[in-house]
């Protein structure tokens, strides 16, 4: 186990495992000494180390504050490749490719909305499946799918599924180009017509949520997050049993084509980037990424929907910003002085530009990109701003949520459904729940404090905070 694993550390913010053996690059690691107590006990320190070792890698392979144990790369790790040098891999990815969050704020406060929650969520849940496998949100062909994978959100836009400024606050403009349908298999294909625009299972959910306090109100202000009380909608979905299939076949391809002999764990198989196999698994991420922005844009077109069926109106309804969190890109970054481009994975890991750079958007450049940090189920969100410390400690990457700290099996055994859902009653939260397994699962107590990894990335300069939201309503898959 990661026990064994030695550190050293840096300052009240950081630890480093030194550089030995395979390794090509120290691992830094983004944690309090009670977060890493956490860390040690599942294999995150040691898959680290592992993905040090990688070729290609730059600087050193990092480990955010919500960190836990992963398929080859930690959940929560972030690694950049030479682009000469480099490989690209799946395990770095994630097998939901480009799950993510999106943020909606609307012109309402709570108060408006608190007497038909359940009216609200009972009717987003008519307009937005959930639960494991579920689909039939929406109607498409062969070549309708095709389109969506290589356009993405804009697609969903074109076909009057939201507007066109949310493409303006979605990461990447909702749309990868480098996306090649050509390398999607049948089978993919097969999984992804029939659930897009739906939410999933496991740790999928949909919130209604108000602004409980303002911490950086010039930020806020550029974000469209007013005062205390206002409702926002967050929405955290993924690529559905599309990415999933993509991900298995290029791991399929890679241990059949190059095999795994020489790396410190069979699951970190790669491709190098410049490799025919490894381009391909790019273009073939790229459209699952597309997919999944598409899919989170039509459900935020659905819960405008909901909104306005419910309340009359769809109460002005923006959107703050849409992020993704499994996904390799080529971005520019300082390496050793030199500005450069680079292979970055972000596996579970949120992007967190600082101010000024051109990816932002220009109505939030001088205060940096919106960074969403999700809760556990019935806890406080956390949206955050960019800053320019990310890009130098971290190739411009934060943590992506508050990171589980018990598996999902465990949690079952520990947290009854019932009582779950009682205490969250207590609280004032309606819940919506597909399943009694995934309340269980879901439940708070199987994820690490938000508060504390908030502490965290605000203290080793991941991000500022901006803003806490609280549950008012919950959809579980």
């Amino acid at each position: 186990m990661s026990e064994e694993v030695k550190l050293r550390r840096m300052d009240d913010w950081s630890w480093e495992i030194p550089r030995s053996g395979e390794m090509r690059v120290p691992a830094r690691i983004y944690a309090s000494e009670g977060l890493l107590s956490v860390i040690r006990g599942d294999m995150t320190l040691r898959q680290a180390r592992n993905v040090a070792c990688l070729p290609g890698i730059l600087e050193a392979a990092y480990v955010m504050p919500d960190a836990h144990q992963g398929y080859g790369f930690p959940i929560g790790g972030v690694a950049a490749f030479d682009m000469g040098e480099g490989i690209i891999s799946p395990g770095g990815v994630g097998y939901d490719i480009n799950c993510g969050v999106r943020l909606m704020a609307t012109g309402l406060d709570y108060g408006q909305v608190r007497g038909s929650m359940r009216e609200l969520l009972d009717a987003i849940r008519s307009l937005v499946p959930a639960g494991v496998g579920k689909g039939g949100a929406t109607s498409l062909g062969r070549d309708d799918l095709l389109r969506v994978c290589a356009r993405g959100a804009e697609w969903a836009v074109e076909n009057g599924l939201g507007r066109e400024e949310d493409l303006a606050a979605t990461e990447e403009a909702g749309r990868m180009a480098e996306a090649a349908t050509g390398e999607l298999s049948q089978r993919a294909l097969d999984r992804g017509l029939p659930q897009l625009g739906t939410l999933g299972g496991g740790n999928h959910f949909l919130e209604i949520q108000r602004v409980d306090e303002v911490f950086d109100r010039k930020a806020a202000d550029a974000f469209g997050v007013g005062e205390p009380g206002q409702v926002t909608v967050m929405i955290h979905c993924g690529s559905r049993g599309f990415g999933h299939q993509v991900a298995s076949d290029f791991i399929r391809r890679m241990e059949d084509e190059l095999g795994s002999e020489g790396l410190p764990d069979r699951e970190l198989i790669n491709a190098p980037l410049g490799s025919p196999l490894g381009r391909a698994y790019y273009g073939a991420m790229c459209a699952a990424v597309n997919y999944a922005f598409a899919n989170r844009q039509i459900i935020a077109a659905r819960v405008r929907e909901a909104f306005e069926r419910v309340l009359g109106a769809d109460s002005d309804m923006r959107q703050v910003w849409d992020v993704c969190h499994n996904v390799a890109k080529m971005e520019t970054h300082t390496v050793k002085g030199e500005r450069r481009r680079v292979c970055i994975h972000r596996k579970g890991a949120t992007r967190s530009f600082g101010p000024g750079r051109e990816e932002v958007p220009e109505a939030c450049r001088d205060v940096g990109q919106p960074v969403i940090i999700p809760g556990s189920m019935g806890t406080a969100s956390y949206l955050m701003a960019g800053t320019e410390e990310s890009e130098a400690a971290s190739f411009g990457s934060a943590a992506h949520g508050a990171g589980r700290v018990m598996s999902r099996n465990q949690a079952r055994k520990q947290f009854p459904a019932k009582k779950i859902a009682g205490e969250l009653r207590s609280m004032g939260i309606e819940l919506v729940a597909a399943s009694k397994k995934g309340v269980s699962e879901e439940a708070s107590g199987a994820y690490k404090d938000i508060e504390e990894v908030v502490r965290v990335s605000r203290g080793a300069g991941l991000g500022r905070p901006v803003a806490r939201l609280l549950p008012g309503g919950v959809i579980k898959g």
